[in-house]
C-alpha cells in the first residue's frame, strides 16, 4: 500500500512540476541557443533603460546640456524609436525609412510607452527569429561592415546603451542619482 501511494505521490509531483516549469500558455521562448543566451542580457538592458527614463522628472524632460545636444526627451525617443527601426533594418532585413517622432510634443508617459513598444517589438523578434535568419548577413549603414543578423542584435543594444549613458549624464547634471547599473 505504501509503495502505491509513493508512486502516486511521485507521479503527482512530476506532473505538477511539468506544468509549473513549462512556459505559460501564449508565452514564447527563444528558438535558438544564441537567442536563449541573449534574451536575459536584452531584458536587463530594457529594465535599466526604463529605470533611467522614469528617474527623470517630466518637468526636466526638455533639459539639454548644450544647444546642439539632444534633450533628455529626444534621447529617450531616439532610443525607443530606433530599437524597432534598427531591429527591422538589420535583424529582420526590412527596408525602413526613419520617421522619428517629435519628442517636444510628447509627454513623459508617451515617451515611456514608445520605449516599451520598441522593447516589446525587439523582444518578440528575439523570441521568434530562427537560426537561418540569424546566420544571414547585412551591411551596416554607417560603417559599411558586413555582420550576421545575430551580431546586429548587439548593435541594437549598443546603440541604446550609448544614448542611455548620455541620459544618465543628464540625470547627474540635474543632481539626480541615476539608477544603479547592475549586471
Amino acid at each position: 500500500m505504501k509503495i502505491y501511494f509513493r508512486k502516486k505521490g511521485l507521479l503527482a509531483l512530476v506532473f505538477s512540476l511539468t506544468f509549473y516549469l513549462l512556459p505559460a500558455q501564449g508565452e514564447v521562448a527563444p528558438k535558438t541557443a544564441f537567442t536563449k543566451m541573449y534574451l536575459p542580457v536584452w531584458l536587463e538592458a530594457q529594465k535599466h533603460c526604463l529605470e533611467v527614463a522614469e528617474a527623470m522628472p517630466e518637468a526636466l524632460y526638455g533639459y539639454r546640456p548644450t544647444a546642439e545636444s539632444k534633450s533628455f526627451a529626444e534621447q529617450m525617443v531616439h532610443i525607443g524609436y530606433t530599437i524597432e527601426l534598427l531591429t527591422k533594418r538589420y535583424v529582420e532585413g526590412m527596408t525602413v525609412k526613419p520617421d522619428t517622432p517629435d519628442a517636444s510634443v510628447m509627454t513623459k508617459d508617451e515617451i515611456v510607452a514608445l520605449l516599451k513598444k520598441g522593447f516589446a517589438y525587439t523582444t518578440n523578434v528575439i523570441n521568434t527569429i530562427d537560426q537561418a535568419q540569424l546566420d544571414e548577413t547585412c551591411v551596416m549603414y554607417h560603417s559599411g561592415n558586413t555582420v550576421s543578423r545575430a551580431f546586429a542584435l548587439f548593435y541594437v543594444q549598443d546603440h541604446l546603451t550609448n544614448h542611455r549613458a548620455k541620459a544618465n549624464l543628464y540625470l547627474r547634471m540635474n543632481h539626480i542619482e541615476p539608477p544603479e547599473y547592475t549586471w
